[in-house]
């Protein structure tokens, strides 16, 4: 195949996710910024409001808070979990991951299970404060901080070593040799949990909206409660204004957090490790796994007593025009149909980012390309929600396949993101040795791109569906009456007076968090340790150590530096 008729393919199948994402994803958004532009007076009239800015301060503060509470108890939860080793740390590593799976509905109906009246921290009495929702962002957003910082962690240098070496104390070393290197890593993770935070529409409305509520409640109570779509275009604005910066700010310290050399070994956990220990610790099993455990008990009692009533009540009492299995149906038709969009849209934006490109305008095309495909993760979906609203609900008269659509869109970049690494890491020369042997392109695609991409396909898939079934934000402004999704009517029981509606609000919720963190696991296993995957994964250190090393330890399948280099030139 020549260079051209390559070049042509590629923009060809780009064309399909690029329509995709500009109907429904760009002219959403654009006709929401637009609406919230041109309406002058109510501009006016949002910004001189005393409440605008209420809540706009309570958004940030929430989200600092949370943010705040990640960092303090990541930090030390990243150097116990990849820097020690200790009996149960590969299931304490499992466990603080298992938040971040969890449709953020979910999350929220635990923690009203944990914190409410009857619950094991009743006795704090901040059920449905800000509070409440502060501790619920940093169960979720433990995670990122632990990953983020801990893969750095794990492969830094021995400056501290050296330190202590040096005659510096454990803490002294810590705070002017670790501390200073892990730094740029933790802000990046701190403006990704921000991100989050300012972006968790679900947990506030879960948990009772408290206070002034945040920016995506306001957009939501605008257009629902006072049919007011100008100043709910306005405070989306001022949504996406505070998204960008976290946005941005996440991209500017990341790219300058060092890089990892090597992974160290392991060390065993020294008296300067025991306040580490005793923070994860305390994190695992009282901000982790209490409210997991708390959601599955109470979804097994009713008035102080062991039953299966609130179980069998979901396929029989309504909520909105709908039973809870009925929610489960459309969920579940909701998010295959959505994983079928973004996992199809995906692969062909992975492949087509994965090749590359010698011309300058083909370069620039392919930057913008991947750009648009990460937008989604930096707009609130209740703006994404909102837009599609104003735009392509009120004009379609079927909107079934808007819900679909929206959550394709949500989920899109982080299954983009799952395939990509892999396919970039293929060395090029593997595809031109298949073509020598007479593969045709479509042969060379699936022998070679297909088999080492085979187990990130299922990891792909798996968040996809994820993302889907427990999508709310987008969704509670596009599925109504008997099209309710589960997460709209688990949102819908928790806030109704009565044990029947909180026990199934318990019910609904442990069902869904089950089907969701089953296919996770499922689609994870898809495709199990195939030699192609070794072959497409590049070790770390290879990046960062000499040239002459590099070439010794990339295995096959994998290009070295000096291969793309005599590869570009060739070119």
């Amino acid at each position: 195949m020549t260079r051209r008729w390559r070049t042509a393919t590629l923009l060809a199948a780009a064309l399909v996710p690029l329509a995709f994402l500009l109907i429904f994803f760009v002219w959403p958004v654009a006709a929401m910024l637009a609406k919230g532009i041109g309406a002058g007076e109510a501009l006016t009239r949002v910004l001189a409001s005393a409440r605008t800015w209420n809540v706009l301060w309570h958004t940030v503060w929430m989200a600092g808070a949370g943010t705040a509470l990640s960092v303090l108890l990541g930090v030390p939860g990243a150097y116990v979990l990849y820097r020690l080793r200790f009996p149960g740390r590969r299931a304490v590593r499992a466990l603080s991951v298992v938040p971040f799976v969890l449709p953020t509905v979910v999350v929220g109906v635990a923690f009203r299970a944990l914190l409410g009246d009857a619950g094991p921290y009743g006795f704090l009495g901040i059920d449905k404060t800000s509070w409440a929702v502060v501790l619920a962002m940093a169960f979720f957003n433990y995670a990122v901080v632990t990953r983020t910082v801990g893969s750095l962690w794990e492969g830094l240098p021995l400056h501290d070593d050296a330190a202590r070496t040096l005659g510096a104390s454990p803490a002294r070393a810590f705070f002017t040799v670790t501390l200073p290197e892990l730094a740029p890593a933790i802000v990046s993770s701190a403006a990704i949990v921000f991100l989050f935070c300012s972006t968790a529409y679900a947990l506030v409305r879960t948990l009772g909206t408290p206070g002034f509520g945040t920016l995506e409640t306001e957009i939501y109570t605008q257009t629902n409660t006072f049919l007011d779509l100008e100043a709910a275009a306005i405070y989306s604005a001022l949504q996406l204004l505070v998204v960008l910066c976290a946005v941005a700010a996440a991209g500017y310290f990341r790219s300058r957090a060092p890089l990892a050399i090597a992974r160290r070994p392991l060390r065993r956990p020294t008296r300067g490790a025991i306040p580490a220990l005793v923070v994860t610790g305390a994190t695992a099993v009282f901000l982790i796994a209490a409210p997991i455990a708390s959601l599955a008990i109470n979804s097994l009692r009713r008035g102080g007593q062991w039953t299966l009533d609130n179980y069998r009540e979901l396929a029989r009492s309504t909520a909105g025009g709908t039973t809870a299995l009925d929610a489960l149906g459309n969920s579940l038709w909701a998010a295959a149909l959505a994983t079928v969009v973004s996992v199809g849209a995906g692969v062909i934006l992975a492949v087509v980012l994965s090749r590359r490109v010698f011309s300058r305008p083909g370069k620039l095309a392919q930057a913008g390309l991947e750009g648009l495909s990460l937008m989604p993760l930096g707009i609130s979906a209740v703006t994404l929600g909102f837009g599609t609203f104003i735009t392509l609900r009120l004009t379609l008269e079927n909107t079934q396949i808007l819900v679909p659509a929206v959550q394709a869109v949500v989920a899109l970049p982080l299954v983009t993101r799952a395939m990509l690494p892999v396919l970039r890491s293929i060395n090029p020369r593997l595809r031109e040795a298949s073509a020598t042997l007479g593969a045709g392109p479509w042969r060379t695609l699936l022998n070679v791109d297909g088999r080492m991409a085979l187990r990130s396909l299922g990891v792909a898939i798996g968040f996809g569906f994820a993302v889907a079934l427990g999508e709310f934000g987008a969704t509670s402004f596009l599925a109504a009456g008997q099209n309710q999704t589960l997460p709209l009517l688990i949102e819908r029981l928790i806030n109704r007076p009565g044990a029947g509606n909180y026990g199934m609000a318990m019910a609904a919720s442990t069902v869904l968090g089950v089907v969701t963190g089953g296919i996770m696991a499922l689609c994870d296993s898809l495709g199990g340790a195939t030699p192609g995957v070794a072959l497409a994964t590049r070790p770390s250190h290879a990046r960062s150590a000499p040239r002459a090393s590099a070439e010794r330890s990339a295995p096959l399948g994998s290009a070295t530096a000096k291969e793309r280099q005599s590869d570009d030139r060739a070119s």
